[in-house]
Order: structure tokens, then sequence, then C-alpha cells
């Protein structure tokens, strides 16, 4: 029996609370059995400055997600060929794990680029999307596409580049964060 597993790329520069609550939504109220959050070396579309060193945010992850067995971290772009291709991890990993159906998660604002991604075409021809909301995100032309659930999960606003530029300007983040992952950047003094 193949199990339904979200997979959840990102940067994760770094993860928070955000993208816990997401993770968590969709494994709860959807039919999804396992969330992995696949950490990607470097978006090709993203700018490379402000990323962490790609073990760090794969350590935070980690803490992140602990031992919950709802969750899973996964490396497996560090191990690809750069830059990293959504089409291609998923041919991988699907050849990997044959029993796993795999979705990808993703939020309202991939859209505006989401024509640029290589082969996207065959990603939705191929596989399910659950697209979660992100503030002030309009209508796209793929909305309403077959492969493209909209799951009604809560509007998170809080962002990867909010946190930093936070910790930055010297604010206290640690709500904005797991625990641990608070812990950590405090002490190895990221984003300072």
């Amino acid at each position: 029996m193949s199990t339904k597993t979200g997979l959840f790329f990102g940067s994760f520069n770094p993860i928070h609370i955000g993208h816990m609550m997401i993770a968590s939504y969709l494994v709860e109220y959807t039919d999804l059995d396992q969330v992995w959050f696949v950490v990607s070396p470097h978006n090709p579309l993203k700018d490379k400055s402000t990323l962490l060193p790609d073990h760090h945010r794969l350590f935070m992850v980690n803490l992140a997600i602990e031992d919950d067995r709802r969750f899973r971290s996964s490396n497996i772009e560090f191990k690809l060929p750069k830059p990293s291709y959504t089409i291609d991890t998923l041919t991988y990993l699907s050849e990997k794990y044959p029993k796993k159906d795999f979705v990808l998660i993703t939020g309202t604002d991939v859209f505006p680029t989401f024509h640029k991604w290589k082969n996207f075409e065959e990603l939705l021809k191929q596989y399910r999307f659950y697209v979660y909301p992100r503030p002030g995100d309009s209508k796209s032309q793929f909305e309403g596409h077959p492969a493209l659930t909209l799951v009604d999960a809560p509007m998170v606003s809080v962002s990867s580049s909010f946190v930093r530029s936070g910790i930055k300007e010297g604010h206290d983040m640690q709500y904005f964060l797991p625990d641990k992952v608070w812990k950590y950047i405090r002490e190895m003094n990221f984003y300072r």
C-alpha cells in the first residue's frame, strides 16, 4: 500500500513556526501520512547571499521536528547535481521510494514564477500539489488546475526573511521559531 507523503521544499533559512504550522495542518487536515521537509541547497530563482550553509539549515530542521513521526527531514537535494530542480528531485525520490505517493506542498506565492520551473507541465501531469494560501497573493492561471488542491490552511504571514531581519535588528524573535532553533541561532550568532 502506498503512503501519501507531502514534500515541503524550502531553503528553511531558518525554519520557523509558520513552516511548522503549515506542515502540521497538512498532516492533520488532509490525507497526507507524513510531511518531509526537503532542504534546498540553493533555489536558482533566489539570491544566495543570505543563505546559511546547508548543514546548519538541515540541523535546524531536525531540531524543529525532533522525533515527531509525522515529519522527516531530507537532504536529498544536497547530493543531486546543482542547481537542483524539483522535477529531478521527484524523479529520483519516486524511483528510490516506489511505495510512496509524493505530493508537492507549496504556497500560492510560487504561481507567478511557476511557468519558469523546469518541466512544469510534466510536474502538473505526474504529481499532485497541495497549495496553501500566502498573504497578498492573487488568483493565478494555474488555479483550478486538476493537479492542484487549494488547502484551507490558516494564513501565516511569518517569513524567514522577516525572522532574519528581526534578528539582525536585535529583536527578540523567540516566539517566531521552534524553541531549540531559537537557542541554536543565538548560540551560533546567526543572521546578526
